[in-house]
């Protein structure tokens, strides 16, 4: 049987109109990335993402940790490794169309960062253009230095890049400061209507913005060396099944 080619960003559209999260009720499903390291590394492993959200370069402090034999989205961990669910920033774009914003996802890239302050994407993958994603192809080429970023605030980190319509850049601002309220970050940067963002160009009467992609710290722990296997969007789960990093 014949299965036709999906496009990233039409993966993104599909999974952000099932994301039934409500910050408010903490409740619902949201869109999480897995990723599977050796168990002999996961108290490294934490210490590293505990940085990395400290630094401001994750989404969430919502983590889920599955040992050998668990199940998780019908996968099963081996044995020798753990999984590491994180919240993948496409629930972002699921929360602001709950809102009533429609968002228009542009690709995903390198971001140079200089004295802790994003400067320009130098490298990008559009979601239109591939059925892969960005954030995993460009983690297998080696392009990023966010150890750096974590420890001397110089580097390249990976994130995203969407744009919504101008007309609700106000309606926008009011969702972000309810969502900072309850601890989702990653924001890197908001545009100005018709202007490009970090060096992208936005559609005209649109407002580009940028975001941290959802597994910059185990791209950071892939850094040093450490087998690290990552799927970015890899599908949903309840978010009640998701513990806080300060637990660990």
């Amino acid at each position: 049987m014949h299965v036709p080619l999906k496009f990233t960003n039409h993966r993104i559209e599909e999974y952000a109109l099932r994301v039934t999260y409500r910050p408010e009720e903490d409740s619902g499903t949201i869109i999480y990335n897995l990723s599977v390291i050796e168990s002999h590394d996961l108290e490294f492993v934490l210490a590293t993402i505990k940085e990395a959200h400290r630094t401001g370069i994750t989404i969430s402090n919502r983590i889920r940790i599955a040992e050998p034999g668990e199940q998780i989205g019908g996968y099963t961990v081996p044995d020798g490794k753990h999984a590491i669910c994180t919240m993948c920033s496409i629930t972002f774009d699921a929360l602001l169309l709950r809102y009533g914003i429609p968002i228009n996802p542009i690709g995903g890239g390198v971001v140079e960062v200089e004295e802790r302050v994003a400067q320009r994407f130098t490298s990008m993958i559009l979601y239109r253009d591939t059925t892969l994603d960005p954030l995993e192809v460009l983690i297998s080429q080696e392009t990023t230095s966010i150890l750096d970023v974590i420890r001397s605030g110089n580097g390249s980190i990976l994130a995203n890049l969407r744009e919504c319509h101008m007309e609700a850049e106000p309606l926008m601002g009011a969702v972000l400061d309810d969502l900072s309220a309850i601890g989702f970050s990653g924001i890197l940067d908001i545009g100005a209507p018709n202007v490009p963002l970090l060096g992208v160009p936005v559609s005209p009467q649109y407002v580009g913005v940028a975001m941290v992609g959802g597994t910059n710290a185990l791209a950071a722990v892939r850094e040093t060396g450490r087998q690290v296997t990552t799927r970015a969007l890899k599908g949903l789960i309840d978010i009640r099944e998701m513990g806080y990093l300060e637990d660990y």
